[in-house]
C-alpha cells in the first residue's frame, strides 16, 4: 500500500493501493441513497411471516442477512413496497441511548426480501456504490464524527433522513470502493474465525474443567480448601497509576500504591449482574469491594481449586432481586471434589496449558481488531 502521509494538498487518503490516483469527491450519502423511517407493527403481528430488520441486527451482525435477522412479522398489503430492504441497501440506527451509538450502520447484502422497523431508518441503494465500501466508510472515524453531530435529544438521541442525507462523505471511484471492501472484508472474516478459535477454546476449558473436577464424589467444604477475604475499597480510591494494580468486576480498573495481597488468589465477583465470576490474580494487587478474593488453605493446589470454582453453580446461592449477591458465609459450606495433591497439580497442569493457549488466542483477536481500526482510520478520508 501507498503511504500519502506526507500529501498535505490533495484529498486522498492516508494509506492507499498504489494502484489508484486522483482525489475522492465529497459527495452527501443523499446521491447514494434514499432516506425513509421503518415499520411500526402491532405485536400481534410478530412471530411469523418475512424477516423484520431491529437495531439489534445493524448491531450484533458483521454484515445483515436474511437467516441472521432474528425477528419476523406477517406482511399487509404495500409492507414488501413500501418498508422492503433489497441488496446493498443501508440501515441505520435512528435511536440511541448514548449519541456515541446514534446513527451506526450496517448493509443488507441478501437477495431475499425483508422489512425493517421503526427504530431503523434505510438507505435505499440508487445502485452507484459498493455495499461493502459503505459499510466500512460509516464505521470509520470521520464517519462516525459526521454522523454523530446530526443527533439531537438530551436523554435519548435520534437521528433524521434530513439530518443523515446532508452528511457529506469522502468518496473514491467504484474499482477502489471495491478493493477496499474486499480488504476490510477479509479482515472481518479472519476477526470471525479467531473468535470461534476462543469458542472453541473457552468450551473445550470449561468441558475438561467439569469433567476433571467434579468425576468423583464431593468431599470436601469450600471452607476448608479456601479463605476468604473481603475489601472496602471503593472505585473512587483507585488511582490512575501506582504500585499494584487494583482489580474490579470488569477486570483492572487502575492502580494503588500499597497492596491488599501479595501472593496468589481466586477473585470472586460477590455483587452485581456478573455476580459469582472467578478470575485469578498474581503477585500486589488489591480489589474493589463487589470482589472477595480466596486464599489457599491446608495441602491443596490453588490453581486445581480455581478451576473447579469456575464451573461451580453459584446459582443457588444467590440472594437478592435487583441486585444479587452470594456470601462466603454460604457457598463455602458446599462441598467439592478435592482429589490428592498430586493429582490435583496434574489436573491443573493440563488445564493452564489450555488456558495459557486461550489467552494466546485472545492477544491475537486484540491485535486483529486494532488493525480493523487502524485500517478505518487511515484508509478512509
Amino acid at each position: 500500500m501507498a503511504n500519502n502521509n506526507e500529501n498535505k494538498i490533495l484529498n486522498v487518503p492516508n494509506l492507499r493501493f498504489p494502484e489508484f490516483s486522483g482525489e475522492w469527491s465529497s459527495q452527501p450519502l443523499t446521491d447514494f441513497m434514499n432516506f425513509k423511517n421503518g415499520l411500526n407493527p402491532d405485536a400481534k403481528r410478530f412471530g411469523r411471516g418475512t424477516k423484520f430488520i431491529s437495531v439489534m441486527d445493524i448491531l450484533n451482525n458483521q454484515y445483515i442477512c436474511y437467516d441472521n435477522i432474528r425477528a419476523s412479522v406477517e406482511l399487509q398489503d404495500g409492507d414488501i413496497e413500501t418498508y422492503g430492504v433489497d441488496y446493498g441497501d443501508i440501515l441505520f440506527q435512528r435511536s440511541s441511548e448514548t449519541l456515541e451509538d446514534v446513527g451506526r450502520a450496517n448493509v443488507y447484502l441478501d437477495s431475499k426480501p425483508a422489512i425493517f422497523g421503526g427504530f431503523v431508518i434505510r438507505g435505499k441503494s440508487k445502485g452507484n456504490y459498493n455495499p461493502l465500501f459503505f459499510r466500512y466508510l460509516l464505521a470509520s472515524p470521520t464517519a462516525r464524527k459526521r454522523i454523530i453531530v446530526k443527533g439531537a435529544g438530551a436523554q435519548h438521541f435520534n437521528i433524521g433522513q434530513d439530518g443523515l442525507s446532508k452528511v457529506s462523505l469522502d468518496i473514491p471511484r467504484l474499482s477502489e470502493q471495491e478493493k477496499i471492501g474486499k480488504l476490510l472484508q477479509c479482515v472481518d472474516a479472519r476477526i470471525a474465525t479467531q473468535n470461534k478459535i476462543i469458542e472453541k477454546l473457552q468450551s473445550l476449558i470449561k468441558g475438561l474443567a467439569v469433567a476433571l473436577t467434579t468425576k468423583e464424589k464431593a468431599n470436601i467444604a469450600i471452607s476448608q480448601c479456601l479463605e476468604c477475604h473481603s475489601s472496602t475499597l471503593q472505585e473512587s480510591e483507585v488511582l490512575s497509576s501506582g504500585l499494584c494494580k487494583v482489580f474490579g468486576a470488569n477486570g483492572l480498573v487502575g492502580y494503588k500504591d500499597v497492596p491488599q495481597m501479595n501472593g496468589d488468589a481466586i477473585l470472586v465477583i460477590k455483587d452485581g449482574s456478573g455476580v459469582g465470576t472467578v478470575s485469578y490474580a498474581q503477585g500486589k494487587f488489591s480489589v474493589i469491594g463487589t470482589l472477595n478474593y480466596l486464599t489457599v488453605i491446608g495441602n491443596n493446589d490453588l490453581r486445581y481449586l480455581y478451576f473447579a470454582l469456575s464451573v461451580f453453580n453459584f446459582q443457588p446461592y444467590k440472594t437478592g432481586m435487583a441486585i444479587p449477591h452470594i456470601y462466603f458465609k454460604d457457598y463455602g459450606k458446599a462441598k467439592i471434589y478435592c482429589p490428592s495433591l498430586a493429582e490435583q497439580k496434574r489436573v491443573a497442569n493440563v488445564l493452564d496449558k489450555l488456558e495459557s493457549k486461550l489467552f494466546v488466542e485472545q492477544e491475537l483477536l486484540a491485535s486483529f481488531n486494532q488493525q480493523k481500526l487502524y485500517l478505518l482510520g487511515k484508509m478512509f478520508i
